[in-house]
């Protein structure tokens, strides 16, 4: 998988968003921090995280952002078949919120699902992520009902949005 990285400069704290394995130790302790954070808010049924392994075997592609140096945040995106992507895991730490890199993450996670053929980028969220669900929102995902493997849960809300492909990008599995 080639590496990407693209950097912000945003005075004052220059911040980067790069590809990285899942299994990285700040990608570890990223995804943990993010499950301590959603355990206690909603039953074990309707957690639908991957954990470090899922991401790894289903290659699923890892992206870090990083606030002068320090890691600040996370997100992932599932390219399907059929030019459809997924984003999972998507997290920023409580000290680094407010400051845009919610919005850097997703507009990174589109350019990527975008530049991999994806036409279509779904995800889903709790109904309690409200945070999450105004940035969702406003960067114009529209609410559908669940999708793939997902089921109805009165806890999650699903989302969709059409992307623009770059030309020369084609959907995986074409």
């Amino acid at each position: 998988m080639p590496v990407s990285l693209i950097v912000y400069n945003s005075p004052p704290m220059p911040v980067t968003i790069a590809s990285e394995p899942p299994d990285s130790p700040d990608a570890r302790m990223l995804i943990a921090e993010l499950d301590a954070y959603l355990i206690p808010l909603y039953p074990i049924e309707s957690h639908h995280g991957y954990p470090v392994e899922k991401l790894l075997a289903e290659g699923v592609d890892f992206f870090v952002a990083r606030v002068d140096g320090a890691p600040a945040g996370c997100g992932a995106v599932k390219i399907f078949a059929a030019g459809c992507g997924e984003i999972k895991r998507m997290y920023v730490r409580p000290a680094f919120r407010g400051r845009g890199l919610g919005r850097r993450m997703m507009d990174r996670l589109e350019a990527h699902a975008a530049g991999r053929g994806a036409g279509i980028l779904r995800l889903e969220t709790g109904v309690r992520q409200t945070e999450a669900i105004g940035l969702y929102e406003k960067m114009e995902y529209r609410r559908i009902g669940p999708f793939g493997e997902y089921r109805p849960d009165p806890l999650s809300y699903f989302y969709e949005k059409r992307l623009s492909i770059p030309p020369g990008s084609t959907p995986e599995g074409a």
